[in-house]
């Protein structure tokens, strides 16, 4: 099959205010563990029936973590942490674009490079803006029936070399200075998953559920790893991480493979759904996959929140959690956002449920049947939510209740991204700049 049939496939499957918080809070780690002497610890159930509520709703948690300065940029583990920013959001600017067609169902790669970001436009143009907002460069490799096809790109960048992949089955480099492009080649079918730069090398998942390992030098294949694959796919994105020397990564069908970052020779493999769910595979969408320490954490639409083993691929322990967001790790506990808007807080080693509040809780009936969660950080003192009807939503830490609510569009726009003391969103025409 063609990538033009992939990428028509992969259509067809397509087809309020301004805050700031001045409270002091923060302990340390010890004082979280002696509050919870009187906070009931909910354990991990393998009863699908018992959904999860909310749990210790008035219990305030406090922690001191040390603070990350994470962005996308290469970042290797998923694992963004509790970053470093409390802003108040009251500026904003906006870099703008054509419009994307099909944004609502896409998860846009926003990528940051030295003092500037790259992003894409409707025909696959690539922009690179600093950060005034003002355009540096614009660099398009398209032919005219490529543009028509209004690809879907994929980034990742380091100091020397911007690497793009995207939804027709191309794959290239470009000079993040002045977009100059430095090589080019074709795939045998598309892409639709993250991208790693490891060394001399990057890593990029196809549609057909295939690892490539690609020379950054001269966009040579160096190895493939083959997963099973179905015919009917899920539009979700792919997952990759790095750690360990070992490149771990999904695929459609729920299985987690890692092989070694060398050779490519299979180290694990763990499936997660059973033979059943995978002919009905379009329909299961599997969060980022996160690491941290020895462990890998991530969940999916199936009520399924994961621990592995990051050396071996053993199941540590699964929880009972609808979501496909990826999750953060701040010192010993998880956070993750459920799809019915459930903030669930979770001990890391065991899964145990500290805390699980309703962030929808002050909605109308009929706004929360029509909003989803799209993506979130956690900050020093506010966890920042973005969701499919254009709002951030921001929840206090400390008691997990929405503070505020800040309207940036009136449709879906991206998980929040942090850089320089500034929040970055992307929606359908512009990407939003607030600090």
């Amino acid at each position: 099959m063609n990538r033009i049939l992939y990428f028509s496939l992969l259509l067809l499957l397509l087809s309020n205010c301004s805050f700031n918080s001045k409270s002091n809070f923060w302990t340390k780690e010890k004082k979280l563990i002696e509050e919870k002497k009187n906070v009931k610890i909910y354990k991990f159930s393998k009863d699908k029936k018992n959904s999860i509520k909310e749990i210790n709703k008035n219990f305030k948690l406090k922690i001191n973590s040390k603070l990350s300065n994470n962005t996308n940029v290469n970042n290797l583990d998923n694992n963004d942490g509790m970053i470093n920013f409390d802003g108040d959001l009251i500026k904003s600017s906006k870099y703008k674009f054509s419009k994307i067609k099909n944004f609502n169902k896409l998860e846009p790669d926003l990528i940051f490079h030295e003092n500037g970001l790259f992003f894409f436009d409707n025909k696959g143009t690539i922009l690179k803006f600093d950060n005034n907002s003002k355009l540096i460069w614009k660099k398009n490799i398209y032919t005219k029936k490529e543009k028509k096809l209004n690809p879907i790109l994929f980034f990742a960048s380091n100091k020397k070399t911007l690497i793009v992949t995207d939804s027709i089955g191309n794959y290239y480099s470009l000079d993040p200075i002045n977009g100059k492009l430095l090589w080019k080649n074709v795939h045998s079918s598309p892409f639709n998953s993250q991208i790693k730069i490891y060394d001399d090398k990057f890593f990029t998942v196809d549609f057909e559920s295939t690892l490539n390992c690609i020379s950054i030098k001269n966009g040579n294949k160096l190895w493939e790893v083959k997963t099973e694959d179905t015919f009917a796919k899920s539009i979700k994105k792919i997952s990759l991480i790095i750690k360990n020397n070992l490149v771990i990564f999904n695929n459609a069908i729920g299985d987690i493979t890692a092989v070694d970052i060398k050779t490519g020779s299979l180290v694990w493999q763990t499936p997660t759904q059973s033979s059943k769910i995978y002919a009905e595979a379009f329909k299961l969408k599997v969060s980022d996959i996160i690491s941290e320490s020895n462990s890998i954490y991530f969940s999916n639409n199936m009520d399924e929140f994961y621990s592995l083993d990051l050396e071996s691929g053993l199941v540590k322990w699964k929880q009972n959690i609808n979501s496909i967001l990826r999750p953060t790790v701040v010192e010993n506990l998880i956070f993750t956002i459920s799809t019915n808007g459930l903030l669930v807080i979770m001990e890391k080693k065991t899964g145990n449920i500290v805390r699980v509040t309703d962030v929808f809780s002050d909605l109308k009936d009929k706004e929360r049947k029509k909003i989803k969660p799209i993506g979130f950080i956690v900050g020093k003192k506010i966890i920042y939510l973005s969701n499919s009807n254009g709002k951030l939503f921001i929840i206090d830490v400390e008691n997990g209740k929405t503070k505020k609510i800040l309207k940036v569009d009136n449709d879906k726009i991206s998980r929040p991204l942090f850089l320089k003391n500034s929040l970055y969103i992307a929606k359908d025409d512009s990407i939003i700049k607030l600090n």
